[in-house]
């Protein structure tokens, strides 16, 4: 089955909630990137997360951007995706190798380390949203459960999770973030709380129901739940050949003379996807024929 994102209320409307299983979307990025296990279960995570608050935006072209920076041996991670529930991203450090946490898991806080997390929404407006946290644990749910509250004002839950088998290759991903509006009653709000408090990870929900509505129905127990939508989700990068072109048109005709007069082939790389793509210094004159700097 592909990965895809539910939107659904719950609570007599009393709360907004998403859910969605990622498992190919990591794996793909897995692949493009070689990450290490730490290193997948951190973007994974993130990538999760980015999906489901991607197809919470409306317009069309809106962007959403996470950055995670930390001193930790991982040095960062970078999310983006749009409101289509395509999504793509990349770790600073993807070979970091780590023992596993005290609790016997990969330790994704430890490789993040101290730092912050920056989300960044571009709706079209003359200046994007941009918030900012301190990162609470490294651990991603809970920095941007932390996030939400703090930079949006919105009582929010986040669980992210991506289990690995034993050939390194991504079992399970997915996650879940559940909401309160502002109109919750007091006992919508307490059953709501005693319901992930019970929660103790993720992925052990998804080795027992590895669909999205499993997730909602174990988080929201108790609660009617009225799915409005069910959205596929990807990894997705939009780099080609001519975007790398148009880059290289900007970076002006001096910085192309100079590569021009190396006289070698000159490759560039995709931060988001890990694609090279080779320039021969003939077609290098032809881009400068075009830069008017």
């Amino acid at each position: 089955m592909s990965d895809y994102i539910v939107r659904a209320m719950a609570g007599r409307q009393q709360i907004r909630a998403f859910a969605a299983v990622t498992e190919q979307t990591v794996e793909t990025a897995r692949q493009h990137h070689n990450t290490s296990p730490v290193a997948t279960a951190a973007l994974g995570r993130l990538l999760t997360a980015g999906a489901m608050m991607g197809v919470m935006m409306k317009g069309e072209k809106d962007i959403l951007t996470i950055q995670i920076r930390g001193d930790g041996p991982i040095e960062g991670i970078t999310v983006t995706a749009d409101s289509k529930g395509r999504v793509k991203g990349y770790v600073g450090n993807p070979g970091v190798m780590l023992p596993p946490s005290p609790k016997g898991k990969l330790d994704v806080g430890g490789a993040l380390g101290n730092g912050f997390l920056q989300v960044i929404k571009d709706m079209g407006l003359k200046e994007p949203y941009i918030g900012e946290v301190d990162l609470q644990t490294g651990e991603i749910g809970d920095d941007l459960t932390y996030y939400f509250v703090t930079s949006e004002q919105v009582p929010s839950a986040v669980g992210l999770g991506v289990l690995m088998n034993k050939n390194n290759t991504v079992r399970r991903a997915g996650g879940f973030i559940v909401q309160l509006m502002p109109f919750a009653e007091e006992e919508t709000i307490s059953r709501l709380e005693e319901n992930i408090s019970r929660i103790t990870s993720v992925t052990s929900l998804l080795t027992e129901d590895d669909t999205p509505e499993g997730l909602l129905n174990r988080v929201l127990e108790g609660f009617d739940i009225e799915i409005s939508d069910r959205i596929p989700t990807e990894f997705y990068c939009n780099c080609s050949k001519e975007r790398v072109e148009k880059a290289l048109i900007s970076i002006g005709r001096k910085d192309l003379n100079e590569m021009i007069q190396d006289g070698k082939d000159v490759e560039l790389n995709c931060h988001f996807c890990n694609t090279s793509y080779t320039f021969t210094v003939e077609e290098l004159k032809e881009i400068l024929q075009k830069c008017k700097k």
